[in-house]
């Protein structure tokens, strides 16, 4: 018989995480253990943003630990991944049920996850992008200038004014780094379009969610100086149809999609519409890196630097060369 342990952890950041929209403190983590015939397996997901309708305890939405725990007679009973996937809400509770089950099953089977996962060759090592908080430039300059062993770096941004200096001054403390910039819906459409070619100009690969979901059909009519990456705007397949035009790529997290299994066909789905694929990461240990590494083996950009990000990781945790993330060990994950 299956046993579910559900558990909130908090994980000190080195330092606090600033976007347009909000500060964290801490990296708050929700994880799930699922246990069957002496085997274990283990998930984790952000306890979320309001973005995404959930938090720790807004007004309007169930904890995501107390969600899982409503679960918890189906979950003990059997529930596969598949009916998972069909009859529970994407988000981050079914995606540490998701993973969790992922784990089970890879540890139960013995055979390697990626074969399970539909994949031609074991995974391989990916680079990841180090995130850069917002903050005045020249403090997100002094950031990048310590992390000279990072050759890539995401810029977070979405400020009234200034964002344009804060990229100046990481391009000239950084001149050698691959940077990409994230408004976090911060800009206007005016901005967008004044913005793009300045950061053409300064060597800016990405954009990641310049306008809120649902208010950004004007990115249909601008020319692209720079691709533009669907967050925000895309969680699931069923967000697809109405990127189309709009944007170039999409970020693909497992908290927003639900779980690796609707991770995957998201995917498959944005390649076979013209999409480019990134990967991004919610704050996390190595634990929720782990099973989003599986689809980043197709993508272009990743975004997975969150235990670069804590205090702390999880031990065994995942293991990073300059940026360079390498499969996780069975014991962690898979």
């Amino acid at each position: 018989m299956r046993r579910l342990v559900v558990r909130n952890e908090d994980w000190p950041l080195k330092e606090p995480f600033v976007i347009s929209r909000m500060v964290q403190e801490t990296c708050d983590v929700v994880t799930v253990e699922i246990g069957e015939d002496g085997t274990v397996g283990r998930g984790e997901a952000e306890r979320p943003e309001t973005y995404v309708g959930e938090t720790l305890g807004s007004e309007n939405s169930v904890p995501v630990a107390e969600e899982i725990e409503a679960w918890r007679m189906e979950i003990e009973a059997g529930l596969d991944r598949a009916a998972l996937a069909e009859g529970y809400p994407a988000g981050a509770a079914r995606n540490a049920v998701d993973c969790a089950l992922w784990d089970l099953e890879a540890k139960q089977s013995g055979a390697p996850l990626w074969r399970q996962a539909g994949l031609v060759e074991a995974l391989r090592p990916v680079a990841t992008v180090f995130t850069v908080s917002l903050g005045e430039p020249a403090r997100m300059a002094e950031a990048a200038r310590n992390v000279t062993h990072l050759p890539r770096l995401k810029l977070k941004l979405g400020r009234p004014d200034g964002d344009m200096e804060r990229v100046a001054a990481v391009r000239a403390a950084r001149p050698e780094a691959e940077i990409i910039v994230d408004a976090n819906t911060g800009w206007s459409p005016d901005q967008v379009a004044d913005y793009l070619p300045r950061l053409a100009e300064m060597g800016v690969r990405l954009v990641e969610q310049p306008l809120p979901p649902g208010k950004d059909e004007s990115l249909a009519e601008m020319a692209r100086a720079v691709p533009i990456a669907a967050d925000e705007s895309c969680r699931t397949r069923d967000d697809l149809p109405a990127l189309v035009g709009l944007y170039d790529y999409v970020n693909i997290k497992l908290d927003k999609a639900g779980g690796l299994t609707e991770a995957l066909l998201l995917a498959e789905a944005a390649e076979a519409r013209g999409f480019g694929i990134m990967v991004g990461c919610n704050l996390g240990t190595s634990l929720a890196m782990a099973p989003a590494l599986v689809v980043a083996q197709k993508a272009a950009f990743v975004d997975l630097d969150g235990p670069l990000l804590l205090a702390r990781d999880r031990e065994p945790g995942l293991r990073f060369d300059n940026g360079v993330i390498s499969p996780p060990d069975r014991s962690l994950w898979g």
